[in-house]
């Protein structure tokens, strides 16, 4: 081996350790500047985990469990049907002269419609009453035929055939007196149908035919409809499993209220009473037909106007009653978070009663004058210290509040 590749390698040997310590003191120096940075740039007002709002207490909404009264109601979707509804149709053919009614006017019954040209039949009248007066004079002849006959009879003066063909014509007579008559009373019943008038009393509504039209009671619109506006009713629905309750308040004697409001559940239209219940459920819904009625004495209740209808079955008295916001369900089951008076809660199990619109009553669980939360529950626990702002006025709504939005529940 020469010289020059002698210090060939121990100058390659020398080179790997400096190069090492390079590399170690460029780690060193990178891990200082990135401690420094984590120092200088980390956040000095951290809040220890878990103490949030100030010594861990959080603020939430309170309301009070009071006495009140909550009403039982059920909700359904109803039709209005009117009591009466009567196409009035002409029971005689012939041309229509006059109308007497104004489209969209209130009638009474008995009060003219319209009148058809009576000249016809006040011409037949005459033809039967004159052949009347003539059949007449013939029974009267024939009578007195038979009244000589039977004395002659008597007398052995003419024989009894003589007699009988003389009573026999005299009922012959009789007959066709009796006919006459009764053509002329036909006669003047048609003259009666010549003027119409209302059926029943109601609202009018859009003229069926003009006047100068030939009219026929085969006519299949006739001439106008009259339909009952006041009272009305309305024909709504509910599951059979309501049923024992609202004949149980029927059989009673009871008279249950029943609301009648707009599609949108916004507005009341009238307020009526339960009439009557239908007698047999639909087997193909499992419901039952109920009928309200209302004196809709300002006509707000329109025929085949749909309609949300609230029939208050029961109100329950001096119920205790707390926000539907209060109620909570979870794993210990129904439940409310009662604030004790070391601002802590607890968790406590409650058996509900019925509802109406934001309150709800407890039956057991719970007595007038706890306090319950009803915003903020969400992030608390049992045994979690709590603050109510002294601002705080959060009564229970009252329990007539959004009446007829929920049915009788009980739940367990």
């Amino acid at each position: 081996m020469n010289a020059d590749q002698s210090k060939s390698r121990l100058g390659g040997a020398s080179a790997g350790p400096r190069w090492g310590r390079r590399a170690l003191l460029l780690g060193i120096v990178a891990a200082g500047i990135g401690a420094a940075a984590f120092i200088i740039l980390r956040p000095h007002s951290q809040a220890p985990q878990g103490r949030k709002f100030g010594g861990g207490a959080m603020p939430v909404v309170a309301a009070a469990a009071h006495k009140g009264d909550i009403e039982i109601s059920l909700n359904a979707l109803g039709t209005v049907t009117p009591l009466a509804t009567v196409a009035v149709k002409t029971q005689i053919a012939g041309q229509l002269t006059q109308i007497g009614f104004q489209e969209g006017q209130t009638v009474k019954a008995g009060d003219f419609l319209a009148q058809i040209d009576p000249r016809p039949f006040e011409t037949q009248l005459q033809q039967y009453q004159g052949q009347l007066a003539r059949d007449q004079a013939l029974l009267k002849d024939a009578q007195i035929n038979l009244a000589r006959y039977d004395k002659l009879l008597a007398e052995d003066s003419i024989a009894r055939q003589t007699r009988d063909t003389q009573d026999s014509l005299v009922k012959q007579y009789q007959g066709a007196v009796t006919t006459d008559q009764g053509q002329i009373n036909n006669v003047k019943l048609n003259l009666a149908y010549c003027h119409i008038v209302a059926p029943v009393t109601g609202r009018v509504g859009l003229r069926q035919v003009d006047v100068g039209n030939y009219v026929q009671t085969s006519d299949a619109n006739g001439i106008v409809v009259i339909t009952q506006m006041r009272p009305i009713t309305v024909i709504f629905s509910l599951p059979e499993d309501n049923l024992p309750s609202i004949l149980g308040r029927l059989h009673q004697g009871a008279t249950l209220r029943v609301a009648a409001y707009d599609r949108g559940q916004t507005t009341k239209l009238a307020t009526g009473q339960l009439l009557t219940v239908d007698n047999q459920i639909d087997t193909t819904t499992g419901t039952v037909k109920l009928r309200a009625q209302f004196d809709n004495q300002d006509e707000m209740l329109f025929p085949n106007q749909f309609v949300n209808a609230n029939l208050l079955v029961d109100v329950l008295r001096d119920a205790t009653v707390v926000p539907t916001a209060a109620i909570q369900r979870g794993a210990p089951g129904t439940f409310v978070y009662l604030i004790n008076p070391d601002n802590t809660v607890s968790v406590h199990p409650v058996t509900l009663g019925a509802g109406a619109g934001e309150v709800v009553s407890v039956l057991s669980g719970l007595e007038p004058g706890d306090r319950v939360v009803i915003d903020g529950a969400d992030k608390l626990r049992d045994g979690a210290p709590v603050t109510v702002p002294t601002s705080d006025a959060a009564p229970t709504a009252p329990a007539d509040k959004g009446k007829g939005e929920h049915r009788h529940r009980k739940d367990q």
